[in-house]
């Protein structure tokens, strides 16, 4: 099994928290209230044999717990980035979140950006053009619409991520097969040497 850290981070009210709950759970709440500070949840999943185990960290939005996020960033593999069509100011506000994540070690994670509340499609301020086009000027790795009420790629989200993550950043051992990160130099299930 490999054990994954996610941080889903965001404006205030995108449905950061509503997502995880959707894809943890399977249910959607439409009273789900403000998270204080940092929420955590986890769920294991199957990718093409391997079991991966998601560790899901919810950052609160507001601007006063935004100093807390560089310290719940270290050892993240992935970051869901999200902003709420239905309200143009989440989605200049991603700006500010990419840099949080890169300055705090978090440049060389995959990245995907999620735009929240797609069954809310009629009332969008925001275009699928003006997302695909942040998301390839940023360099983020994938771009998504999602509803957490109707689940419309949730489950997916979090596949692709992990599919994503296992191709770029892991390894398979030589000498036992499991996988670990690509940037150790001996294999941390069976002491092999991986790099000279």
């Amino acid at each position: 099994m490999i054990k994954l850290k996610i941080i889903v981070a965001g404006a205030k009210a995108v449905g950061k928290t509503s997502l995880i709950r959707r894809f943890c759970t399977g249910k959607f709440q439409i009273d789900t209230l403000s998270t204080i500070g940092v929420d955590f949840m986890t769920k294991n999943i199957k990718i093409n044999d391997i079991e991966v185990h998601f560790s899901i960290w919810d950052f609160a939005g507001e601007h006063k717990f935004r100093q807390l996020f560089p310290a719940y960033c270290s050892g993240a593999s992935g970051a869901f980035i999200l902003f709420d069509i239905t309200n143009k100011e989440t989605f200049l506000d991603l700006e500010d979140w990419i840099k949080l994540i890169n300055d705090s070690g978090g440049d060389k994670i995959i990245k995907i950006l999620i735009s929240s509340k797609a069954d809310l499609e009629n009332q969008s301020q925001v275009s699928e053009e003006e997302a695909i086009q942040f998301k390839n000027q940023k360099k983020l790795n994938l771009y998504l619409k999602t509803s957490a009420k109707t689940g419309l790629n949730v489950e997916e989200a979090f596949q692709e991520m992990a599919k994503l993550i296992i191709e770029n950043s892991l390894i398979k051992c030589p000498e036992c097969g499991e996988l670990i990160p690509k940037e150790l130099i001996f294999c941390t299930f069976c002491g092999q040497k991986i790099k000279i």
